[in-house]
């Protein structure tokens, strides 16, 4: 089974626009949701795109399974993403121009697909994630950020998303040349916080 790609869209129109954020939902959660996250962020003049999982779930199991038990889902949904990416840059859109936003599942598939595919982004914002895999795989991921700013924010502890794993991924992201800003709530509660918000709004869509 495969994700069917379907993205839904707001803010300006693709090829009026001259930045593109691209929103990755959570386990039942839908495109629609985090779009509506849009209006508490600063990014009136962006395109934005967010792909729908199919069924409402990236990949079955926990982001800290074995990869080949969330698979063929895992592979999918990646892919997914970087159609979604493809369809910016097909419509002329720098990659410096391209911004992420995931939150919990949405934010491990961001962080993976990003790791793997890493470059001069816009910048990403990811809520209570991690890089997916039961142990990390470092060959995984390559190239280069060239200091492309992304804000992770976590609860501490969080039902879903170890702590540990945030940080291994901050590590990973760091040695890769990205700018990171790492945020720890304790005991907040598997949300999207406030603070979460101003702080993406002052790093990331400045």
């Amino acid at each position: 089974m495969s994700h069917i790609l379907d993205i839904k869209t707001g803010g300006k129109l693709l090829n009026e626009a001259e930045k593109v954020l691209i929103m990755i939902h959570g386990r039942g959660g839908s495109a629609q949701d985090i779009l509506s996250l849009s209006q508490h962020l600063n990014v009136e003049d962006y395109a934005l795109l967010a792909p729908q999982a199919t069924n409402g779930s990236w990949y079955p199991l926990s982001f800290i399974a074995p990869t080949e038990q969330n698979e063929p889902w895992l592979s999918s949904a990646i892919e997914t993403v970087g159609k979604t990416v493809k369809s910016a840059l097909d419509a002329g859109i720098k990659a410096e121009n391209i911004y992420f936003f995931g939150f919990s599942q949405g934010a491990c598939l961001t962080l993976e697909f990003l790791a793997r595919n890493a470059q001069r982004f816009g910048g990403a914002v990811a809520i209570i994630g991690g890089v997916i895999g039961e142990k990390i795989n470092r060959e995984k991921y390559k190239g280069d950020f060239a200091q492309t700013p992304i804000f992770l924010g976590t609860s501490n502890p969080d039902f879903h998303v170890p702590i540990e794993r945030v940080y291994a991924t901050a590590n990973i992201l760091k040695e890769m040349n990205a700018d990171v800003t790492e945020k720890v709530y304790a005991n907040f509660g598997h949300s999207i916080n406030q603070e979460e918000i101003e702080l993406a709004n002052s790093i990331i869509f400045k």
